[in-house]
């Protein structure tokens, strides 16, 4: 186990060293912290004293975007799985980059999300998932999880960001979107407003 010095602390993560993905996420939510660069042959883990995601499988839910519904201040993005629908409110900027990529809709000139997909391809970075990690007096906080393969060996990235960035890129490059089961559960199961809203569509 290999610690990671920073100027924040010390920390390390600690990787499946066959499948080479990171498998411990920590839980925080400072915005902007650029948390550890790494190369995937050294297996360390987490020291530092914070809340840890230790099974993807138990402690996430993979969740899908259902539905993104404009309202007067932006958009609600429902967000859930056969189990459960909750919601997430974004501003109608991020909001309407989301609707036009879950449509498949082609913009003339790239959008600021379309050009972080860009950078992030033309440096062979790849957003392994994204998670909706956390959630504090109704506001969401998100990691964005980079994996970069070099000459040199295999890194991984996390970040913090807001879920409704994070959502655009999933959307942008197809990445998976997990919400830590601890979130999921007490979020407001909105799966009938949902229904009502597709219904209203329909008609």
């Amino acid at each position: 186990h290999v610690p990671l010095t920073s100027r924040r602390g010390t920390m390390s993560i600690a990787l499946d060293h066959h499948r080479k993905e990171a498998t411990e996420i920590p839980r925080t939510h400072t915005a902007g912290r650029l948390l550890c660069t790494l190369n995937a042959s050294l297996p360390v883990e987490y020291s530092a004293s914070l809340p840890i995601v230790r099974d993807m499988s138990t402690d996430v839910v993979e969740v899908s975007l259902k539905i993104p519904v404009p309202h007067t201040n932006g958009y609600a993005l429902f967000l859930g799985n056969e189990e459960k629908t909750i919601v997430i409110y974004v501003d109608a900027f991020t909001g309407e980059a989301i609707r036009m990529a879950s449509e498949g809709i082609r913009k003339e000139r790239p959008l600021t999300h379309d050009l972080i997909g860009f950078i992030l391809q033309g440096f062979d970075i790849t957003l392994k998932r994204v998670l909706i990690n956390d959630v504090v007096d109704s506001t969401f906080f998100a990691r964005l999880q980079f994996q970069m393969d070099n000459e040199i060996g295999r890194k991984f990235v996390e970040i913090d960001a807001r879920p409704s960035d994070s959502i655009a890129l999933a959307m942008q490059t197809k990445a998976p979107i997990y919400i830590a089961r601890h979130v999921f559960d007490t979020a407001e199961d909105m799966t009938e407003i949902m229904d009502r809203i597709l219904g209203q569509k329909e008609d």
